[in-house]
C-alpha cells in the first residue's frame, strides 16, 4: 500500500509514500523505546534548547512549510504561514513553561515529607488530523518532549509530507534520533501500535467515531489517553448586536480554514426580530467570497481537503434541502478541477 499527496487543487497525485513493512515499524518502535531511556534523563536546558530551535525554524521556514500544507490540503497559503508562526510560538510557551509546571508539588500531610512527582511516560503516540497539519502535531509534541516523552506520529493520510517535515525539524532542532517519529501506517494497524507494550500513551484529535475506537483501545490496554473530539459549534446573534459586525465575524467563523475546523461556526441562530435583516446581509456577504487557488493571496476560499469531503458535503446539502431547508446561496460542486465548492448558504 502507499499513502499518496494529492493536490486539493488540481486533483493530480504529486507524490506517493509506501507504507512501512512489519519490520520497519518494529524497528521504529524499537528506536522510540531505546531513545526514551537516555532521552528521559536530559536536562530541561537542554529540552530547552532544542525546542527553541525547532521554534526558530518553524519562523524561518514558515513559507516552506506553508506551501507544504497548502500543496496537501488546501488551506490558503497565508493561513498556513501564519500556523507555522503559530507552532513557534507553542514550541517557546513549553520552553518558558515546562520545568515550573513540572516541579514537584508538596503535599501537606503533617509530620512528614510528602511530594508529587512528574515523571516522563515513554514513547506516545498521536494520532492527528489534516485540517491544521502543523499546529495540531507541535502542540502535542512541544509538550511532551519537554516533559521527555518521546513522539510517535500517526498522521492523517493525506498530509505525509506535514508528517514528515515535522519528524525533520524535529531532528535539524537538534533532538536525538527517534525522539519524534512519523509512521507511515495505515489506519487499520493503528490498534497494534496502541497494544504495543513499548507505546506508554496515546493522543488523538479527530471524529467521535475515531475516538471511541482508540478510547476504547487503550482502555483494553490500560493506558493513558487524551481525546479531543469534534463540535458544531452554534454562532448565536441577539437583537442588541451590532449586525455588521456580526456578519463579518460570522463569515470569517465559518470559513476560516476553507470551513474545515472543529471551532468554526457551524450553526447560526439568530434572533427573530433580526433575523431577516441578519440573512439578507450575511448572503450578500458570502457572494462577495473569492474561491480559487489557495497559493494566490486574493484567495478566500479553496478547495476542500479530499474528494471523499467534497462528495459528503454536496450530499450534505442534497439531503438537507431535501428535507425543506433554503438553499439561499451555493450548493453545487463547482465545474472545475480540484475540489472545490463554493460559499452556501441554507436556513
Amino acid at each position: 500500500m502507499a499513502i499518496a499527496t494529492i493536490d486539493p487543487t488540481t486533483g493530480k497525485t504529486l507524490r506517493t509514500f509506501p507504507t512501512h513493512t512489519a519490520e520497519e515499524l518494529e524497528a521504529k518502535l524499537q528506536l522510540a523505546e531505546d531513545t526514551f531511556r537516555t532521552y528521559r534523563h536530559t536536562s530541561f536546558a537542554e529540552r530547552a534548547t532544542w525546542m527553541r530551535r525547532a521554534a526558530e525554524l518553524l519562523e524561518a521556514e514558515a513559507p516552506r512549510y506553508g506551501r507544504i500544507m497548502t500543496e496537501e490540503m488546501g488551506k490558503p497559503l497565508e493561513a498556513a504561514k501564519a500556523e507555522a508562526r503559530k507552532c513557534a510560538s507553542a514550541c517557546r510557551y513549553y520552553v518558558s513553561k515546562a520545568e515550573g509546571l513540572l516541579r514537584d508539588q508538596p503535599i501537606e500531610v503533617g509530620g512528614d515529607r510528602a511530594y508529587v512527582r512528574y515523571q516522563p511516560l515513554g514513547p506516545v503516540l498521536a494520532i492527528m488530523p489534516w485540517n491544521f497539519p502543523f499546529w495540531q502535531v507541535v502542540r502535542f509534541a512541544a509538550p511532551a518532549l519537554m516533559a521527555g516523552n518521546v513522539g510517535l506520529l500517526k498522521h492523517a493520510h493525506n498530509v505525509p509530507q506535514c508528517a514528515l517535515a515535522l519528524e525533520e525539524l524535529f531532528l535539524q532542532a537538534g533532538f536525538p534520533r527517534g525522539a519524534f517519529q512519523a509512521l507511515m501506517i495505515e489506519t487499520s494497524e493503528v490498534n497494534r501500535v496502541i497494544e504495543d507494550r513499548r507505546v506508554r500513551a496515546v493522543t488523538l484529535t479527530g471524529s467521535e467515531g475515531a475516538g471511541r475506537a482508540v478510547g476504547a483501545a487503550a482502555g483494553k490496554a490500560i493506558k493513558k489517553v487524551v481525546l479531543e473530539l469534534g463540535g458544531s459549534d452554534p454562532f448565536i446573534v441577539m437583537p442588541s448586536a451590532d449586525l455588521e459586525k456580526a456578519v463579518e465575524t460570522a463569515v470569517t467563523a465559518r470559513l476560516i480554514n476553507n470551513g474545515q475546523s472543529c471551532i468554526a461556526a457551524k450553526r447560526f441562530i439568530v434572533a427573530e426580530s433580526i433575523a431577516a435583516d441578519f440573512e439578507r446581509r450575511f448572503v450578500e456577504r458570502m457572494k462577495r467570497i473569492t474561491v480559487g487557488d489557495p497559493m494566490d493571496p486574493k484567495t478566500d476560499l479553496g478547495p476542500l481537503a479530499t474528494e471523499g469531503i467534497l462528495k459528503g458535503l454536496h450530499a450534505q446539502v442534497e439531503e438537507s434541502v431535501k428535507a425543506g431547508t433554503r438553499l439561499l446561496l451555493g450548493g453545487k460542486p463547482l465545474e472545475r478541477p480540484g475540489n472545490f465548492y463554493p460559499a452556501t448558504v441554507l436556513a
